[in-house]
């Protein structure tokens, strides 16, 4: 297990970037199964976590 790997809290894959532009200073990270997604907002200095429901 490693402390810097960010993975999904459902299926425990891990996270990959989604394509962010260079002036875009948001930061998110989404599961490949998509049941959870993470976006750093620079601007709140926080994380605003999303899970899938269906």
């Amino acid at each position: 297990m490693s402390l810097l790997k960010d993975t999904c809290p459902v299926c425990k894959k891990p996270l990959y970037s989604k394509g962010q532009g260079f002036f875009n200073l948001k930061t998110i990270k989404q599961c490949p199964d998509r049941h959870y997604e993470k976006e750093f907002h620079p601007a709140l200095e926080t994380y605003i976590e999303t899970y899938k429901v269906s």
